[in-house]
């Protein structure tokens, strides 16, 4: 009789962390959603933006390459990226719907030429593809995902001046594989300042620091016209 009673109440008091895990899990998905529906409403502001960002790819864990560049937007969707390492002066520009972008491997010599955006040689380590980058694509990455992909880890943080939160969603890339991500939210932009991303054994992939953000600069047309 006692062992039949301790197992219900053993069985209670796991159905009981069974529920507590969900509505964690629940307030999870519903609290990092709020964040991306603030960070919908702050891009819907700009008219254009720069940052520079320093971009750390990594292999079987180690840091494998670094890359440092300046990135301009302007809607609708005209971009503009200028390294400073490790290919100081090479200027690469894309305009939205366009398959090619424009090279200019020493912006001080005026010479330029096109490149489809498919071109390997114009995808990061990662594959990603420079209409990939601005913080538009990774928006609706961020509401796709809430929607398909299962929220997992509470781990939800946030003081006066960041958020930051894990997140499960399939690669930004091709969409075939599932990731984790650590994303940290400047309250006072609501954009991204530091993006993490991990494979599924934990192994760290890729880190983004992004800082030194201008927020509607009246960027010229003429800036993004090689």
């Amino acid at each position: 009789m006692m062992r039949k009673a301790l197992l219900t109440l053993l069985s209670l008091a796991s159905l009981l962390l069974h529920f507590e895990i969900l509505e964690a899990t629940a307030g999870n998905e519903d609290r990092i959603l709020a964040v991306a529906e603030n960070m919908e409403a702050a891009f819907k502001e700009l008219e254009d933006y720069t940052c520079d960002v320093e971009q750390i790819f990594y292999q079987d864990g180690v840091e494998n390459q670094r890359y440092l560049f300046k990135f301009y937007f302007k809607k609708e969707k005209k971009i503009r990226v200028d390294f400073s390492r490790p290919h100081s002066g090479l200027t690469i520009f894309y305009h939205d719907e366009d398959s090619e972008v424009t090279v200019m491997p020493l912006r001080s010599l005026g010479l330029k030429f096109r490149l489809s955006v498919d071109n390997p040689l114009m995808k990061t380590l990662a594959g990603q593809r420079i209409n990939q980058t601005d913080m538009g694509y990774f928006i609706k990455f961020m509401f796709k995902n809430l929607r398909s992909v299962k929220q997992k880890e509470n781990d939800f943080q946030e003081d006066n001046e960041r958020v930051e939160f894990l997140f499960w969603a399939m690669d930004y890339i091709k969409e075939k594989f599932p990731e984790k991500y650590r994303i940290s939210i400047s309250k006072k932009y609501w954009l991204p300042i530091r993006i993490e991303r991990y494979n599924l054994e934990d192994s760290r992939l890729e880190v983004t620091h992004i800082k030194n953000y201008a927020l509607n600069a009246d960027l010229q047309d003429k800036v993004f016209i090689p």
